[in-house]
């Protein structure tokens, strides 16, 4: 920054060292970054609501018989062997992990959440399409979570996998004895699905550090982890309510909806 002042004749010269001083005395630190994403879904406001009213509900509507469940994928985890193998932490020494590794395959995680007690259900697949997004769904409807309610809340994103055309029409042949009621998050909006908390703690605990000996090692950890979650679920504590929204949305004057992820 200092070079680039001189080179654009800003000042004579200037030292490294008070441009430094400068930034911290403003608290300036152009080194770090923040992503943020705009929406381009024009029901923005209208489709995120609907979701964030339900994660408020949940546990009331659970009363009631009406359950809401997240449900989405973690794709492409792959079964990676570290050829250097991995050596325990010990005393003032971290974990050793070597950096050259042998790919075994790869699998997709679907999974989904019961928002109003934290449980989950979730398989390992070999590939990613509508059927086996089936196979997750079946296993949801078949499940314990479903017993003598009325409705499921089904929240999904627009992803292929989920099949926006076809899923009403397949799950209408299923004949099933409660009503199931999907809710589309907006457009680039994947922050809104609970679930998605749910597979940030799986990364740090079973992909760190990531060494497989095969696919079967890979699904073993991955179910391993869910049994142990589910053992003693809590609802995710989520904050962000639809009146945070709304005003939000109030306070920025003809801009359009802008929500971000870190």
């Amino acid at each position: 920054m200092a070079q680039e002042a001189v080179k654009r004749k800003v000042v004579l010269s200037i030292a490294p060292s008070t441009i430094l001083d400068w930034l911290r005395q403003e608290k300036i630190k152009p080194w770090q970054r923040h992503s943020w994403q705009k929406s381009t879904d024009p029901e923005f406001l209208k489709k995120a609501t609907v979701v964030l009213n339900l994660y408020e509900m949940a546990y009331a509507l659970a009363r009631r018989g009406e359950v809401v469940v997240c449900a989405d994928e973690k794709t492409c985890m792959q079964a990676r062997t570290a050829t250097g193998g991995v050596d325990p932490a010990q005393p003032g020494k971290p974990v050793r992990h070597g950096a050259r590794y042998v790919r075994k395959g790869v699998l997709h995680l679907f999974a989904g959440l019961l928002v109003h007690t934290g449980e989950t259900i979730a398989c390992c697949l070999p590939r990613k399409r509508f059927v086996e997004f089936q196979t997750l769904l079946q296993m949801i409807f078949h499940s314990h979570w479903i017993k003598r309610i009325r409705v499921l809340h089904l929240i999904l994103d627009n992803g292929s996998t989920h099949a926006p055309k076809q899923i009403r029409g397949w799950i209408r042949t299923l004949e099933l004895p409660f009503q199931v009621r999907i809710h589309w998050l907006p457009v680039n909006a994947s922050w809104l699905d609970q679930v998605e908390i749910v597979f940030s703690p799986l990364e740090r605990k079973v992909f760190t550090p990531t060494h497989f000996t095969d696919l079967h090692e890979l699904e073993s950890r991955v179910m391993d982890y869910f049994a142990e979650r589910n053992v003693k679920p809590k609802p995710i504590q989520w904050s962000y309510t639809s009146a945070m929204l709304r005003k939000h949305f109030s306070s920025a004057t003809h801009q359009k909806p802008v929500l971000c992820a870190a």
